[in-house]
């Protein structure tokens, strides 16, 4: 998501000065993340262990949106029927940053839109404010849970709506499906967290761990879906919404309520197919969770491992989480202070992974697992 006046303002206000502040400050994003041998807490080792575990990612709604208005009946149901943490804040504005942090522990100092393949003083497309002070690199040589994942003998996918092909290393794209003036550009590399990695980027097998919904449908049909799946359906229905000809009337970015209609009707029908298979019908514990990059606008609200970076963004807004399971906790309410962090450390821990990766190991700054919404009834 792309917030120009604020992006002006605070390019106004920068100085010279602090471009050694800001070079301390990128050495400590870019070492961060590697994992911690961080003891597991009494409620860590609580969490149970969960064979499959899906996060669907929506965009830019606040929790006031999503769980208290009329525009998405599906997910504020969920809420109700199943967990739904309260509390729930994601770490930076604009997107890409909170992709980053859900799947390595760490924004990197990743606070815009830039393309992951943008380095300090890059003129390559994409990368447009590679020249300001304390810019980092968008490649991260880090750690993640895609690392961890294969590292502990499990299976990841990355589930792209609209991604040109599987292993695509566009930094947008058209749906391949489309034609004529309904092919626009609906899909969008800051909104992938794994591509930002170069162990994802180096996969000789990154075919089979960056796909689209093609490869969903044909996984959900056969009843194989990985052990880790993160979801993400394209700009029209993850609530992002796009601009210019061609864009239908509900997928217009000044279109909330559209959008939120739109985007709740993938939802469910997302959830509806997942439920239907095996998997989540087995004895195996298996959960979906709904969770969204940032709330609207440009609000500050953070917890739980979010430094202030020397490029004056922290905090991204409270936004709606939902927690579906298949043999989880029913109609609870958590009101404890989450982040992306803290969903991290939760699904290491559900899968038997006690080394944390970057501030998901911050305890001592409130970084929790999400024991309430995953325990097992």
């Amino acid at each position: 998501m792309y917030h120009a006046p604020t992006k002006a303002v605070v390019k106004r206000l920068r100085t010279i000065s602090f471009a050694a502040a800001s070079l301390v400050a990128a050495m400590t994003f870019a070492s961060a993340a590697t994992p911690s041998a961080t003891t597991p807490t009494h409620e860590d080792l609580a969490v149970p262990r969960y064979q499959t575990i899906i996060v669907i990612v929506e965009e830019n709604k606040d929790y006031s949106q999503i769980v208290k208005g009329d525009d998405a009946p599906t997910i504020a149901k969920l809420a109700r029927t199943y967990g739904n943490a309260t509390q729930f804040f994601g770490e930076v504005h604009p997107s890409e940053g909170n992709y980053v942090a859900l799947v390595g522990g760490d924004t990197y100092g990743i606070d815009d839109d830039d393309a992951y393949y943008c380095k300090p003083g890059s003129t390559r497309p994409m990368c447009k404010y590679s020249h300001e002070p304390g810019y980092t690199d968008h490649t991260i040589d880090e750690p993640n849970l895609a690392s961890q994942l294969q590292a502990a003998g499990l299976t990841w996918k990355g589930y792209y709506e609209s991604i040109p092909s599987s292993g695509s290393d566009a930094t947008i794209g058209n749906d391949p499906k489309a034609d004529g003036a309904a092919k626009i550009a609906l899909y969008a590399s800051k909104h992938s967290g794994f591509m930002n990695f170069a162990s994802v980027q180096n996969d000789p097998n990154r075919a089979e761990h960056i796909v689209g919904f093609d490869r969903l449908e044909t996984d959900l049909a056969a009843g194989k879906l990985p052990n880790f799946a993160l979801i993400v359906p394209n700009l029209c229905n993850e609530m992002h919404g796009a601009r210019g000809a061609g864009v239908p009337e509900d997928c217009d970015e000044d279109n909330a309520p559209g959008l939120i209609r739109r985007g709740d009707r993938e939802t469910a029908e997302l959830v509806q197919k997942i439920e239907a298979t095996p998997v989540w019908k087995s004895q195996a514990n298996a959960a979906i969770v709904i969770t969204f990059d940032e709330g609207a606008g440009q609000t500050r609200e953070g917890c739980c491992g979010v430094e202030p970076s020397s490029r004056a963004n922290f905090g991204g807004g409270h936004i709606p989480t939902i927690v579906v399971t298949n043999h989880g906790p029913r109609g609870v309410e958590d009101p404890t202070p989450y982040n992306h962090y803290s969903l991290l450390r939760t699904i290491e821990d559900a899968f038997g992974i006690h080394e944390y990766l970057g501030h998901a190991a911050e305890t001592n700054k409130g970084v929790r697992p999400m024991l309430p919404l995953f325990k097992t009834q």
